[in-house]
């Protein structure tokens, strides 16, 4: 899907996409290799041709940083077919709902990748140093409203953190579906399935165990990981289901801009 993206070029919408597509023009180089595109003039057309080579030489030599740079956040979705490897699921927990409450603290870092998941706890293993390191290794992020939640807040904890990668944003990618509601909700729509005694707790909850388990209850940290490992590891499924979504509705196999009813099939993530 990647190299068949073309609205990072000027002038290149959704619209003239997938009229490309639907022309045969299906990735970069096809493109590079017609001489003539219907709707392009000449100068047009060797100035796309300019960036596009560009862009292939990224893509060829892995610079997936420099493309993620000239996508549109809500369009990175598209690297997931080619990152999946190096895919890193993320979701924090804090003390509060925003990261400009100077009050607010990140407690917990939930991450999961090729299917093995750490947590980094306050004051004993999360660090920036250990968070980049771990963030360096990611070729994708994965969160649920990360670009508004879990980046910000990062940010505001550890300033010096740097988030270079693509970022694949599941509450972006669900709600231009018509998917509406948070993680818990669709988990339960598409048949994404926790463990009974996770089941109903939330971000309230987060704050009340991290609370509990300062005041010295022991139990309440060991819930409070379990909880934030429910949510970060769900989002590994929860991201195949709705990039292939995407590439039915958006994709170049798609008919059209229109979106209509959700069709994802209903899966278990145990």
């Amino acid at each position: 899907m990647l190299t068949s993206t073309f609205t990072f070029l000027q002038g290149i919408g959704p619209t003239t996409e997938r009229r490309f597509w639907q022309e045969g023009v299906t990735d970069w180089q096809s493109f590079l290799n017609q001489p003539r595109i219907a709707g392009l003039s000449p100068d047009r057309k060797s100035l796309y041709d300019r960036e596009l080579a560009l862009a292939q030489s990224e893509y060829e030599a892995g610079d997936l940083r420099a493309l993620a740079s000239r996508l549109h956040r809500r369009e990175h979705w598209r690297f997931y077919d080619t990152c999946r490897s190096g895919l890193l699921c993320l979701d924090i927990e804090t003390t509060g709902l925003t990261a400009h409450d100077g009050a607010s603290a990140v407690t917990v870092v939930g991450l999961h990748r090729n299917g093995q998941t750490i947590a980094l706890v306050q004051g004993d293993t999360l660090t920036a140093d250990r968070l980049q390191a771990e963030l360096d290794h990611c070729t994708l992020l994965v969160t649920f409203f990360g670009t508004v939640f879990d980046v910000p807040f990062l940010r505001t904890a550890f300033p010096q953190l740097r988030f270079e990668m693509p970022h694949f944003d599941l509450c972006l990618a669900a709600r231009r579906l018509g998917l509406r509601g948070g993680l818990n909700h669709l988990e339960r729509e598409l048949g994404i399935e926790r463990e009974s005694a996770l089941q109903g707790l939330d971000g309230m909850d987060a704050v009340r165990l991290w609370t509990q388990w300062r005041q010295g209850d022991p139990a309440a940290l060991k819930l409070l990981l379990a909880y934030n490992a429910a949510d970060t590891e769900s989002l590994a499924p929860l991201a195949l289901l709705l990039y292939k979504e995407m590439m039915l509705q958006f994709g170049p196999g798609s008919s059209s801009s229109a979106v209509t009813p959700p069709t994802i099939h209903r899966v278990s993530s145990r």
